[in-house]
């Protein structure tokens, strides 16, 4: 049978939450929460080092608990500008050597979760090319040819007729306060839209957001569960590819 609205009957708009890094504050404190309120969201790992598969192990049960893992790179690649090095980084870096990272994390989620079947992409520091001046690349491509979407940055929320599903619009939330992420969850009903959020550490590391203030996005979001869609990135891209086949007639 044909999808024929956007988001499930009675939603006004979509939230994905998601997560990069698989930072320890995210197994300790933002899944036990998320699952006390029956939400799922999408958390994107690096499967790097040969004891992936031991090291890893945690984030089956994330998995079988019903969020998405999905694929950030097995090596987080970045602009050299990050670091100062003057070699490097995705300005010295092919289009085959993107794909070739990107299909070894993929291969490295399939082992670590062979239930998994599908899953999406995440661009690491949110940047979508290789190499540099006239030889800079795009590998959003690459992406959409491999995953039914990818996750980046931008300055509004994604719009599920016209959205590019190969780059999708997020908003980075470190620092925000409780009302400042409500807000940015609501923007998703008042504008028919999908809002993904993206988090690092919950009181972790340098992008953080404090626990109190994830708890109380989480609880608004539990409550307006009937008329917010809160679903993982690749939940919501798959209803999207199908709702566009007749859509777009």
């Amino acid at each position: 049978m044909p999808i024929t609205t956007p988001f499930p009957a009675g939603c006004e708009g979509a939230v994905s939450l998601t997560f990069d890094d698989g930072m320890q504050s995210q197994l300790d404190t933002a899944i036990p929460l998320l699952n006390e309120h029956n939400l799922k969201a999408t958390f994107y790992i690096n499967p790097r080092g040969d004891d992936f598969m031991e090291r890893l192990q945690p984030w089956r049960a994330v998995a079988w608990a019903g969020h998405e893992v999905g694929n950030h790179t097995v090596n987080h690649p970045c602009s050299r500008n990050f670091s100062g090095n003057p070699e490097g980084g995705l300005e010295s870096m092919t289009l085959a050597e993107i794909e070739a990272d990107i299909l070894e994390a993929s291969r490295r989620l399939r082992a670590l979760i062979p239930e998994q079947e599908v899953f999406t992409f995440c661009y690491p520091c949110y940047q979508d090319y290789v190499g540099e001046g006239v030889n800079r690349q795009s590998y959003v491509p690459i992406v959409a040819k491999h995953f039914p979407a990818g996750r980046g940055k931008g300055e509004i929320a994604n719009h599920p007729l016209t959205a590019d599903l190969a780059y999708l619009s997020s908003f980075p939330v470190e620092r925000m306060s409780g009302a400042e992420l409500v807000g940015l969850a609501e923007r998703a009903a008042a504008q028919h839209r999908w809002t993904i959020l993206t988090f690092h550490g919950i009181h972790q590391g340098h992008l953080a957001v404090q626990e109190v203030d994830f708890r109380e996005l989480v609880i608004h979001l539990a409550r307006q569960r009937h008329r917010l869609w809160v679903a993982p990135v690749v939940a919501v891209a798959q209803r999207l590819i199908e709702w566009r086949k007749t859509a777009r007639r």
